[in-house]
């Protein structure tokens, strides 16, 4: 899913720029000063842990909860048409997702880091939950390119709506109508790209900017919605673009210096941060931004999905292994393919290879690749910081009830594709020729 076609790289063909594909190397370019202009491309991924779902995850997923909304599909709150005649759903969604109801996680933190440090040149996100903002990222350094919670306006006249009325309509889960005095009457929305509207105009102006980076982060993004899809393909060759994600996603691992840290985003960034000698600062900028008691809430919730998912590893491993024991593949029904389950002669790979598309397909063989190109990090404990006694960690955990998890997992956003405009690239070359399109007519439904 949202896999380019070009080929990842050999793991043989040494990379250009780093020393080699690892996060060791990338901390060494930036401490060498190497990498003074870094743009962060960012998605719902990097909320997660603040109890934002993200919108495609089956069960947690925005989508699948907003079914209790009885909408006629769940895109139908964001499109602009359902919006103007029935906005009641969108704002009963609003008052569980506006800005100050979640707290800003570890990987947050890090790009208001590397802002403080004078090396961030750009981020792009396409979150509408302003956690960046709260985080201390300067406005200035922020393109959101699918709007956010921050401003409002009337859908008609587009007279700007002030923020303590917003913020009162909003906790009511009412819609505000506008105030200007020639009585228009409109509807207001928050500034987010809904179906059937354009990108700002802030995104396509800064859509080149990605071209002049010296380092690219791509943190928690499926990298299926377009034209935003297409900004990790900006960069220039030999640019080293690091993948902090669960699975590797759009183009990265195609070329030499793409280094892959597979896993939860705070995880991965914190094994960055190792590396760098940032880890004690980070944690403590961090908590100083959200206090002890949500900083001990998300490690508390990272330290069970860790264990969650660790259990499902080892099902999934000895399902595998018991598969190849038995013969057992996915062939045909009656007619089952011999051993389809293993990896191909010499590749790396796990037995349990996930399930992906049908055989002759590059992205079954692309994600068996990958493997040997993912920076797994050393080993740790990812959730508690330096410095910090792991048993009180854990005896804070035992002590808060488990509906507070409960009451910061409601609905999320990871904003939705607004437009059919054109991708900015389907392939590399083409990205960095392209001129940018304007916004389309909103017809096409989001990828799901």
């Amino acid at each position: 899913m949202g896999q380019e076609s070009s080929h990842l790289v050999d793991p043989d063909t040494p990379p250009d720029t780093l020393s080699d594909r690892s996060l060791r190397a990338v901390a060494q370019l930036i401490k060498d000063g190497r990498a003074k202009q870094v743009v962060v491309m960012t998605g719902a991924g990097i909320s997660t842990a603040a109890g934002i779902p993200d919108f495609r995850s089956p069960k947690t997923g925005l989508y699948h909860n907003l079914a209790r909304l009885n909408l006629p599909h769940p895109e139908a709150v964001f499109e602009i048409d359902f919006f103007r005649s029935n906005p009641a759903p969108f704002y009963l969604l609003a008052k569980e997702l506006y800005p100050g109801n979640f707290s800003p996680t570890v990987s947050h933190t890090f790009i208001t880091l590397l802002a403080k440090k004078g090396l961030l040149r750009m981020l792009f996100t396409q979150n509408i939950d302003c956690l960046e903002r709260a985080a201390g990222v300067p406005a200035d350094r922020i393109i959101e390119a699918h709007g956010s919670f921050a401003t409002q306006r009337c859908v008609d006249c587009r007279t700007p709506f002030p923020d303590d009325l917003m913020r009162e309509y909003v906790k009511r889960g009412e819609a505000p109508r506008c105030t200007r005095r020639e009585a228009c009457g409109g509807l207001v929305k928050p500034d987010i790209v809904f179906f059937g509207e354009q990108l700002p105009e802030t995104f396509h102006s800064n859509v080149a900017v990605p071209g002049l980076a010296d380092l690219v982060l791509v943190m928690g993004t499926s990298l299926l919605v377009h034209p935003f899809a297409g900004l990790p393909c900006r960069a220039r060759e030999g640019v080293p673009r690091v993948l902090f994600n669960l699975e590797r996603v759009g183009d990265m691992g195609t070329r030499a210096d793409d280094v892959l840290v597979l896993g939860d985003c705070d995880s991965g960034i914190r094994k960055l941060a190792d590396e760098l000698g940032w880890r004690d600062e980070l944690e403590a900028t961090w908590r100083g931004i959200v206090g002890e008691k949500e900083a001990e809430r998300q490690l508390s919730k990272s330290r069970k999905e860790g264990a969650v998912q660790d259990e499902l590893d080892e099902l999934d491993e000895l399902a595998g292994h018991v598969a190849d024991k038995l013969g057992i593949s996915e062939g045909s029904e009656g007619e089952p393919d011999t051993n389809i389950g293993k990896q191909g002669e010499g590749a790396a790979g796990p037995p349990h290879a996930p399930s992906g598309p049908p055989e002759g397909s590059t992205a079954g063989a692309a994600a068996a690749d990958a493997a040997e190109l993912v920076d797994d990090g050393p080993a740790g404990p990812a959730a508690v910081p330096q410095g910090k006694d792991e048993r009180s960690a854990l005896g804070k955990d035992q002590q808060e009830p488990e509906a507070e998890d409960d009451d910061k997992s409601a609905l999320s956003y990871e904003p939705l594709k607004p437009t059919t405009e054109k991708p900015i690239t389907q392939t590399r070359a083409d990205a960095v020729k392209a001129e940018d399109e304007g916004g389309g007519g909103g017809n096409e439904k989001p990828a799901v």
